[in-house]
């Protein structure tokens, strides 16, 4: 029997919730099941998952122009950000 992963916390903070409600119905769809596939399977190839250079924050694709940024601590993670590709500026 092979390992079984851990699915970790997901936590949402203001700010993500904030930029979370600026996206079209379309983006949070996209956004709701991109959250998923991260809580489910952090390394799933439609999420292309990396970490931010020179920092402990990670990006993930919501699709080709929305992006989520996210802090791994333990087994929990923390959403920090969501909105169009010009949020990683901040990170």
């Amino acid at each position: 029997m092979g390992k079984r992963m851990i699915m970790p916390e997901i936590i949402l903070t203001d700010t993500f919730l904030e930029g979370f409600r600026k996206l079209s119905p379309s983006e949070q769809k996209q956004a709701r099941k991109a959250i998923r596939f991260l809580s489910e399977n952090p390394r799933h190839p439609s999420l292309q998952v990396h970490i931010i250079k020179g920092t402990d924050f990670w990006e993930v694709y919501v699709n080709m122009d929305v992006r989520m940024i996210y802090l791994p601590e333990s087994n929990v993670y923390t959403l920090m950000a969501i909105g169009h590709h010009d949020i990683l500026k901040n990170y």
